[in-house]
């Protein structure tokens, strides 16, 4: 019998070290094809010559000038700046934008950091943290690679009764309190809560959020008032589709639309309208099976595709078969969202542009694009648009505060488009470069990056990565 034991110890043993071992060889090969992120011989100091400036300071543009870049920051903006001795980029003809921010993603691999950056964006918020987001965010602060500005919200933080996988369940106020600090300990940027939270749990989560001085990003909790959500930590309420679902309940209620918003303005709260993943269900119902026809699905994580994006077709195709108006409803929902961000705008709430890329067929990088063109669409000007995706984020968070706009002392988180993003938005889609940090990223290196992440095959890796999220959050 102990002979038995044994062998069947030493053969426990040795399965373990050899699935170490595969996983090891599957992560480090996924490193080493991402390799091309890597910051090597660059410079962040150099002058770029009469480019017309979108400051984002106010809706204008500040034609013909030079500005100097020093050690990634903004050191000088003016016209004819002598500056012989620095190297020097040639903007004639062309406009320079801040770098846009994502406020709303979910992040599954190194390559849609490329991607990210490829269309523009320099800032991401990725709001489902997993231990590799931790090491992700460490080898960006360190510059050991090229991507975008990277924050990070903690594991979804969920009551005992919502249920799922995706979802970290607590049970009572004190493990609401403990996976705060544990969270912060970790270096989460963010608390990130979620819709099945009880108000005692909620209650505790808040307190110690405050005590630990880390702030929350609330998707709604359903087990509280949506007017819950208007008080500290919370910096950030998500999703325009909760209003309509919990704070509204569905009704058409002008009245209480305009007193939610009114507690947006007073609270001095951000909005994250994530309009684009909710429009994807509109498109799934529209298009069907055509939907895999569509070229872009190829810059989407293989194995996120596969899991999470199948589902999501296999829900909505499989409601169309015995709801025959489901699609109207969710396309009449979507407009109502189009006039909720117009009405928020108008009275001076905090927008800030989100896109949750990532889940469902939001492209990331791409989904940017696609949330500032709804903000148009609903009668926003481009400038206002623009600005929830550049200015807006650094009246929210501290850390930011240094980016958005283009100015003296600000780092040099840039987009350089042979058109002005004023008069067409679409522009910043398609740059000829991009500047993070003050690095430049030219047009062979963006395409580069897109390439990089196409229909890439690093589906074992993702569900590497993902197991270790779902075992230690």
């Amino acid at each position: 019998m102990k002979k038995w034991l044994k062998r069947v110890g030493i053969l426990l043993l040795g399965l373990t070290i050899l699935m170490v071992v595969a996983i090891s060889v599957i992560l480090i090969l996924d490193k080493k094809k991402t390799s091309y992120l890597k910051i090597g011989k660059t410079t962040d100091s150099y002058v770029i010559k009469n480019v017309n400036v979108v400051p984002m300071t106010r809706d204008t543009v500040l034609y013909k000038q030079d500005i100097l870049v020093e050690n990634g920051l903004i050191s000088k903006i003016a016209p004819n700046l002598d500056a012989d001795s620095m190297v020097q980029i040639d903007g004639s003809g062309k406009y320079l934008t801040p770098g846009l921010a994502d406020m709303h993603v979910h992040v599954w691999d190194y390559y849609e950091l490329g991607l990210y950056l490829a269309k523009g964006v320099t800032t991401v918020r990725n709001m489902w943290g997993m231990p590799f987001h931790l090491r992700m965010k460490k080898r960006v602060v360190n510059n050991e690679i090229f991507a975008p500005l990277f924050f990070t919200a903690s594991p979804k933080i969920t009551g005992p009764e919502d249920h799922g996988i995706d979802k970290k369940q607590v049970a009572d106020a004190n493990e609401g309190r403990r996976l705060v600090g544990k969270y912060k300990e970790q270096g989460y940027d963010y608390i990130k809560t979620y819709a099945g939270l009880p108000k005692d749990i909620f209650d505790a989560i808040k307190e110690e959020a405050i005590r630990q001085d880390i702030s929350i990003a609330a998707h709604p909790s359903f087990e509280v008032p949506y007017s819950y959500h208007f008080s500290r930590p919370i910096k950030t309420i998500e999703h325009t589709e909760d209003v309509i679902q919990q704070a509204l309940k569905f009704k058409n209620d002008s009245v209480l639309l305009t007193k939610t918003i009114e507690s947006y303005v007073q609270g001095k709260m951000g909005h994250i309208p994530t309009l684009t993943v909710f429009h994807k269900i509109s498109e799934i119902m529209e298009k069907e099976s055509d939907l895999f026809k569509e070229p872009t699905l190829g810059y989407i994580n293989p194995a996120f595709l596969e899991v999470g994006s199948q589902d999501d077709f296999n829900r909505w195709t499989s409601t169309k078969s015995y709801d025959s108006l489901v699609e109207e409803r969710i396309m009449n929902q979507h407009k109502q969202h189009l006039k909720i961000v117009k009405q928020m705008n108008d009275a001076g709430v905090i927008l800030v542009a989100g896109t949750d890329s990532g889940i469902s067929y939001a492209i990331p990088g791409f989904g940017i694009h696609e949330e500032l063109g709804y903000y148009v669409e609903a009668g926003l000007t481009n400038y206002e648009a623009l600005r929830t995706a550049t200015v807006n984020p650094s009246k929210i968070y501290l850390s930011l505060s240094n980016t958005g706009t283009l100015e003296v002392g600000k780092m040099a988180n840039m987009v350089l488009t042979n058109e002005n993003p004023l008069i067409h938005l679409k522009t910043l889609a398609n740059p000829e470069k991009v500047f993070i940090k003050g690095y430049l990223l030219d047009a062979d290196k963006l395409l580069q990056f897109k390439e990089k992440a196409y229909k890439r095959n690093n589906y074992l890796a993702t569900l590497v990565r993902m197991g270790e999220g779902l075992w230690l959050q």
